[in-house]
């Protein structure tokens, strides 16, 4: 079983709704060992915003990215957009050789690194559900770039 890091914004109710789903959808795949949240990780020993929390946040997640065998990330945001912080950890996993399942739900445009740099492109809960993390079978984003 393979250990994930999943990657998304968090910040809207929208968001939260959806990142709870992959969670669940994650927990429920056969494949999938432990998965690290950093929504459920907000080192709540600091106060959040603080100089420190942002330091110690960025080092903890990081760390996880470097524990993890595969990352999650999901790139809907805001239209065509990725989160900022989803995109840093997105090019800091491909940086460091950890393969990238993207999860898309939305019909919007995928910025060129993103779908470049994945081993495959899921749309649905049920894909993320069956997706075998151990074998990694390729799945090719085949939609518009930027």
């Amino acid at each position: 079983m393979k250990n994930i890091y999943l990657a998304a914004p968090f910040f809207s109710d929208e968001q939260n709704e959806r990142v709870t789903r992959v969670e669940e959808d994650l927990a429920a795949n056969p494949t999938v060992g432990e998965v690290f949240s950093p929504r459920k990780n907000q080192l709540e020993q600091y106060e959040m915003g603080t100089k420190k929390w942002a330091q110690e946040i960025f080092k903890y997640d990081t760390s996880k990215i470097d524990w993890c065998d595969v990352v999650v990330a999901v790139v809907d945001f805001d239209d065509d957009d990725v989160d900022s912080g989803t995109a840093f950890e997105i090019g800091y996993a491909y940086s460091t050789n950890k393969p990238l399942v993207i999860f898309h739900e939305k019909d919007t445009i995928l910025n060129l690194m993103v779908s470049e740099s994945l081993k495959a492109h899921l749309t649905t809960d049920k894909q993320l559900q069956d997706y075998n993390f151990e074998d990694l079978p390729l799945v090719p984003y085949d939609g518009k770039v930027i």
